[in-house]
């Protein structure tokens, strides 16, 4: 049982820090730091938005529209993190 939850936590380790690395990039694009006319830049950021849109357009959802301001990514983070406390301190429930 305890495979099960290191490998439920892995997941949710990767899927934090696949959001944190799209909220860096998006800063960076946005600061013209990087450049989307770059193809790999471009493969990057596209890949990572396929594999974050299903996620972020459901909490987008709940949110309200704050304009230019996404609180989706934010949101996600919130959620993984309070999963993970959650998963690690009821770790010992799941023992037996």
């Amino acid at each position: 049982m305890f495979t099960l939850l290191k490998t439920i936590l892995l997941l949710l380790n990767v899927i934090y820090f696949v959001v944190i690395a799209h909220i860096i990039m998006s800063w960076l694009i946005s600061f013209q730091v990087l450049n989307l006319r770059q193809p790999l830049v471009y493969q990057i950021w596209d890949g990572l938005n396929r594999l974050l849109d299903p996620i972020y357009s459901r909490i987008r959802r709940f949110l309200p529209d704050t304009g230019a301001l996404d609180l989706a990514p934010l949101a996600v983070l919130l959620i993984l993190i309070v999963l993970r406390m959650a998963i690690v301190d009821n770790a010992a429930t799941f023992a037996y």
